[in-house]
């Protein structure tokens, strides 16, 4: 499949492209939350990059683009105002997140001046002793001793022991993806045969499972009203037949060909399945493993490619055209290609562009343009 990666401003990359040419545009863009200090997550991108998207899309294109549990609000209106309708938003729940929270009763002391005495290592809710591999800190409010366990230290003022425990951030779990579209052209059905957009991929991406759901089975009983309102079909005997038949053939398919793509994603960990019960029913995929970003790739956000084959394959139609104007280290790209659509990249930092070139050589046959 062909594939492109331009190294640029997306609004200014973008502006070069065809009106109407892209089928759908997955993409994982700035946070807005200044990410370990890096220029390009200084902001969220605002309507004009969205309004230049929407007119490459084709009419019914979906966009999914990622967004931070903080910002994600500025996000979605700047795509909104732009002219997509947003039509949901996914959930990506996973376990693995670390809170990066102020420790209230630290920087007291630190403020103060005093200095805290240690108190042992630091021992979490189950009794467990967290340990953190590699190079010691030193330093008095380092919190790890030479062996890289955590150690837990005193307060040593009135005031940080008022205010011991309190921090300043929860432990994230999930990312929102925003689910948006361009308007239809007419009808969906319409929109479908005209320009092969509009849709998702409903059985392309139902989700297996092992849970079999039981059937509907008994007869068919006659109700009569409800809250007030009559529906009259409930009356007819035939009606609630027909009804149970097509019910029945639901669940054989979902047991058969997978249960229908939902708006939350996982990542299996014990954490969320925990959490909810069986979580079998939804998709999932662990984080990116050291194996799925590359040895030489230093981008902090990667994307699982499992994952971004899911969202591409849900919204794109066979063939199709997947345009990510935030590209980073081309995870996007690789997914794309991996599940047989054509893509173009656009990523501002050269850096990245270098990255996601190799990772996109990597799995494409033959490769594509380079630019």
């Amino acid at each position: 499949m062909s594939w492109t990666i331009n190294c640029g401003d997306c609004r200014e990359v973008m502006a070069t492209l065809d009106a109407e040419s892209v089928d759908s545009l997955v993409t994982d863009p700035p946070y807005g939350l200044s990410f370990m200090g890096k220029g390009w997550d200084h902001g969220v991108p605002g309507v004009e990059f969205w309004t230049e998207a929407i007119r490459v899309a084709k009419p019914g294109a979906h966009l999914l683009a990622f967004g931070g549990t903080r910002t994600y609000h500025r996000l979605a209106c700047a795509i909104e105002d732009a002219g997509w309708e947003i039509r949901d938003c996914v959930m990506w729940v996973y376990g693995s997140g670390f809170p990066k929270s102020h420790d209230v009763s630290k920087a007291i002391d630190k403020a103060a001046g005093a200095e805290r005495e240690t108190a042992g290592p630091k021992v979490y809710a189950g009794g467990h002793v967290q340990n953190h591999s590699g190079v010691a800190h030193g330093g008095s409010y380092c919190g790890f001793d030479h062996s890289g366990t955590t150690m837990a230290t005193a307060p040593a003022t009135d005031a940080a022991r008022q205010w011991s425990g309190w921090g300043t951030a929860l432990k994230p779990a999930w990312e929102p993806i925003i689910v948006a579209r361009k308007p239809l052209v007419g009808t969906v059905a319409e929109n479908v045969l005209t320009h092969g957009t509009g849709a998702i991929n409903v059985d392309g991406c139902r989700v297996e499972s092992s849970d079999q759901i039981a059937p509907v089975n008994g007869k068919a009983t006659l109700c009569g009203t409800r809250d007030g309102y009559d529906r009259p079909w409930k009356h007819d005997p035939a009606a609630l037949a027909a009804r149970q038949e097509r019910a029945n053939a639901a669940i054989e398919k979902a047991n058969t060909l997978g249960r229908w793509p939902a708006n939350l994603i996982h990542d299996g960990s014990e954490e969320v399945v925990g959490l909810a019960g069986s979580a079998a029913r939804f998709f999932y995929c662990a984080k990116a493993s050291k194996a799925d970003r590359g040895s030489d790739n230093k981008h902090p956000t990667v994307k699982p490619t499992d994952l971004m084959r899911y969202l591409c394959r849900l919204v794109t139609p066979p063939g199709g055209v997947v345009l990510d104007p935030f590209t980073g280290s081309g995870s996007t790209g690789k997914a794309a290609i991996l599940e047989g659509f054509r893509f173009i990249g656009i990523e501002r930092e050269a850096e990245y562009v270098e990255i996601a070139k190799a990772r996109l050589n990597a799995v494409a046959s033959p490769a594509g343009q380079l630019f």
